[in-house]
């Protein structure tokens, strides 16, 4: 038949309560509901802050493209060859010319300077998620000639603009004329108004027909670039190198990375903030660990003496410890990783749960861009930090567990 071996034996069973021991046990469990909330808290922050990254990288990429791909003096001649050369990649989704130029948006007393986007609307659904960002009008109503513009929503309201008002726009690039340079100025019709979600586009940007753009800003029959949507936007990188081997032409890439890199960097430096700030609450558990184990050695330097008398080694000893110490500390973490999931996957009823409970939103609506609190599940943050409360529970162990191999019988039951 089977045995397991004493030290495991001796170890969980040290971690049930006995006669004296009792408090020492409460203190364990202390030390293990400590590890098992540090896990839990760690593990669901992460996931909302996941959540959030990914909700704003989509409301980034929704309105802007994955690669884009212009020409050295940024003006594309002949998009409709490198249009056809580009959708023959198997990554390759879509595809969309567009010229992005600055101006300034006039309305009475009213200025605004804005970044001005050239589109064509039959292509650009194909690299940019605008049409379900519209709440007044369609991208379709963008005609050539028409000379008709949609706004964001920020940029409508500071010009004080709605459906069908007349602004005009400024262009930088001016006409020579017998007074000089004078800059190219022309009438627009708002013909919708749209909400990205983002500050950063819904206060200034402006979308126009690429055949107007040209004209305003001097492309004749070039485009500014040719953006591309990839199937999966992490791969970018191999994408690239893989068209910089099939065009026939040399180009200037710039992806979604380096257009928002400070953003994305950001981000991802707060993650790793808040993961060290909350390591430190299982590194306190794993230090009520130290304490638990240093008073049980002290409570069993009798058994101690025993077991070394009958032929147990400092090893052994020290065994017996590290696997009460480990005990307490895997276990609260498993339930810190159960816990943690499981708040990490139903965060979208618990929230809205506690809002009712508590009568106030956590983000209102009309006061936050993201209104709910996102969340995404990444097992690699969960097997890190159950990895974390791993290695400092063993860590936690490791002192009080010499100390126990150190006791001598004589010394010990010398008061026995």
């Amino acid at each position: 038949m089977f045995k397991l071996p004493y030290e495991l034996l001796l170890g969980l069973r040290y971690t049930r309560a006995k006669r004296r021991n009792g408090f020492i046990s409460f203190i364990s469990l202390s030390s293990m509901i400590g590890i098992a909330l540090g896990v839990t808290a760690l593990i669901t922050v992460l996931s909302i802050m996941n959540g959030f990254q990914q909700e704003l990288r989509d409301r980034i990429l929704g309105m802007t493209a994955h690669l884009t791909l212009t020409e050295n003096d940024e003006r594309l001649q002949n998009w409709h060859t490198l249009y056809t050369e580009v959708k023959l990649n198997k990554d390759v989704l879509g595809a969309a010319p567009n010229i992005m130029e600055q101006g300034m948006l006039t309305r009475g007393e009213k200025v605004k300077g804005v970044a001005i986007r050239g589109i064509l609307p039959e292509y650009e659904h194909q690299v940019a998620d605008i049409d379900s960002k519209m709440i007044s009008g369609q991208l379709s109503d963008l005609k050539p000639k028409a000379y008709s513009i949609i706004l964001g929503s920020e940029l409508a309201m500071s010009l004080g603009v709605s459906l069908g008002d007349k602004i005009t726009l400024i262009a930088p690039q001016g006409s020579f004329s017998p007074v000089g340079i004078v800059p190219r100025i022309k009438r627009f019709t708002v013909a919708g108004i749209f909400n990205a979600g983002m500050h950063e586009y819904d206060s200034a940007l402006a979308i126009i027909h690429i055949n107007d753009a040209q004209k305003i800003f001097k492309y004749g029959e070039s485009v500014g670039a040719l953006q591309l949507r990839i199937e999966d936007l992490f791969d970018v990188f191999r994408v690239r190198a893989e068209l910089a081997g099939q065009l026939n032409q040399p180009m200037y890439v710039r992806d979604w990375t380096q257009q928002h890199a400070n953003f994305f960097k950001a981000i991802d430096m707060e993650k790793r903030m808040m993961f060290i700030v909350l390591a430190l609450i299982i590194m306190v558990a794993a230090f009520n660990i130290v304490s638990t184990m240093v008073m049980v050695v002290t409570d069993k330097q009798g058994d101690i003496a025993v077991l070394r008398t009958i032929g147990a080694t400092p090893l052994a000893i020290q065994s017996i410890f590290m696997i009460q110490g480990l005990v307490i500390g895997l276990t609260g973490a498993l339930f810190g990783l159960l816990g943690g999931v499981s708040l990490a996957l139903n965060i979208d009823v618990i929230i809205p749960f506690i809002e009712n409970l508590l009568g106030f939103k956590f983000f209102p609506a009309d006061v936050y861009y993201i209104s709910s609190i996102p969340s995404k599940l990444v097992w690699e943050d969960v097997w890190y930090v159950t990895i974390l409360a791993f290695v400092l529970t063993l860590l936690a162990t490791l002192y009080p567990a010499w100390r126990a191999s150190k006791v001598q019988p004589a010394e010990a039951l010398r008061y026995e």
